[in-house]
């Protein structure tokens, strides 16, 4: 039955990983993964001689022995545990999703296209690599991507111009990601199950993170696509919206001031970021002269309808992308399913056993800088969000250990590499139709760089702390 389990996973995984070939939305074999894998525990679980104890971080001794009844009971439990620490990151996620999307209903991001006055290639290369930087540890690489080659689309009117500075945004957001506990889903996996705290995850990622960007960036500014100028696209004229600079930095400090909540309450993140979606909706309610509430529960005169119909609320929860958050359900019940079966724990073993094992912790417990490398590299390949939750299953060391902090940059920069491997990728390529083979020629040797570069510099950082 494990082996049907693990084939299931395995089919699954490669209709993610050929979603753009297959033309089948990768949320689909995620969430068909997920309810089989499941359904085959519960119909076999009598036939399973082991069983992981999620609260013990152990396989359990005598799970054998206990009656069919006991095992329902226990795998049930696992279940329920594992919906809520998944619940955790998909409740946190939609927060932010709605947050950023009410600052762009305040066109709030046009506060940054305003500030590009120059037509230098090298100088917008610059500010656009810092900007993904930045930007995309305080709203994820994955919006910084879309709010900044949406801008770009405004500024830049050549598209064969345009494709190079995406694949560079990539590369950032992507690094800005890593080192921030909000910039990236899988280091949002990470920081939630108390694997990387907020302080350390700054200490040990930020250089690496800064030289993933600036490396691959200092290089491409000496390309030929980023010498001269270029010409800028004419103003639209649209008049810019009252309160988009107040909604911009309200929104982004509201954001920011999560991981803050957590330290000061030690309340789960995802209560932080609901407070500040409150705080949020309340003024965006107020500039809008709309009433003070995010439901329509109670509205049974057209009028009400009328009204909520231009909440800017409403407007930013129905443009959220729902997608993604069905594909990480799918996708971390899934490998729940492996991790709960013990199957991940039993790989780990066996991995590094028979894997050359080249660092050693403070504490004495060894880590393999290859095996979190390969992480890295296989990130590129097929999508991060499985191989970092395959990797809270696969160890057990504890909070702040550098092994989390090395996953959290591999699988968060390593996605560079190829434009699939990574969200920000998937939807730059979207947005600008940007050619698979097109980045693997121009864009992938300079992500490598800036990847090796960053993973070098964590190895020294690490042995100062």
């Amino acid at each position: 039955m494990e082996t049907i389990i693990i084939l299931v996973f395995v089919i699954g995984y490669l209709a993610i990983t050929l979603e753009h070939t297959i033309k089948i939305d990768k949320l689909i074999p995620a969430l068909v993964m997920m309810a089989i894998s499941w359904a085959l525990i519960s119909l076999g679980i009598d036939a399973f001689p082991q069983w992981f104890d999620t609260a013990k971080h152990a396989l359990m001794e005598n799970f054998g022995l206990l009656s069919h009844d006991e095992k329902m009971h226990m795998m049930e439990e696992t279940l329920l545990h594992h919906l809520g620490k998944t619940a955790e990151i998909l409740v946190f996620l939609l927060g932010a999703m709605t947050i950023v999307e009410i600052i762009d209903y305040f066109d709030g991001f046009s506060t940054i296209k305003s500030a590009v006055n120059f037509n230098s290639r090298k100088k917008l290369l610059w500010l656009f690599s810092g900007l993904a930087f930045v930007l995309s540890a305080i709203i994820d690489n994955l919006t910084a991507t879309i709010v900044l080659i949406s801008i770009l689309q405004k500024i830049v009117k050549d598209r064969d111009v345009r494709i190079w500075y995406a694949g560079l945004i990539i590369i950032a957001a992507n690094a800005g990601g890593a080192w921030s506990p909000i910039g990236d889903v899988t280091t949002t996996m990470l920081w939630i199950g108390d694997k990387v705290s907020t302080g350390k995850l700054f200490l040990y990622l930020f250089v690496p993170s800064v030289l993933c960007m600036v490396v691959p960036t200092f290089i491409a500014s000496f390309l030929k696509p980023f010498k001269g100028t270029l010409e800028l696209q004419p103003d639209d004229g649209k008049p810019k919206h009252r309160f988009s600079s107040p909604m911009l930095f309200l929104g982004l400090g509201a954001i920011v001031s999560v991981p803050f909540f957590k330290v000061v309450t030690h309340l789960p993140p995802y209560v932080g970021m609901m407070l500040a979606l409150g705080v949020v909706a309340v003024f965006a309610e107020i500039y809008t002269s709309s009433r003070f509430t995010m439901t329509q529960a109670g509205a049974d005169n057209e009028d009400s309808l009328g009204q909520h119909s231009h909440s800017p609320v409403h407007s930013s929860l129905s443009r959220i992308e729902m997608p993604s958050i069905l594909f990480f359900l799918g996708i971390l019940m899934a490998v729940a399913a492996l991790e709960s079966l013990g199957i991940l724990f039993n790989f780990a073993d066996s991995l590094k056993t028979s894997v050359g094992l080249i660092g050693t912790e403070p504490n004495g417990t060894v880590v393999s800088d290859l095996v979190v490398m390969l992480l890295g590299v296989g990130s590129a390949v097929i999508d991060n969000v499985p191989l970092v939750a395959a990797s809270l299953g696969m160890f057990s060391e504890p909070l702040d250990n550098q092994l989390w902090h090395f996953i959290a940059y591999s699988a968060g920069t390593g996605g560079s590499m190829l434009i699939i491997g990574s969200a920000a990728g998937v939807v730059a390529m979207g947005m600008e139709k940007i050619d698979f083979f097109w980045y693997l020629k121009k864009i992938s040797w300079l992500a490598l760089i800036g990847f090796v570069a960053g993973a070098a510099a964590f190895m020294v950082t690490r042995t100062l702390f």
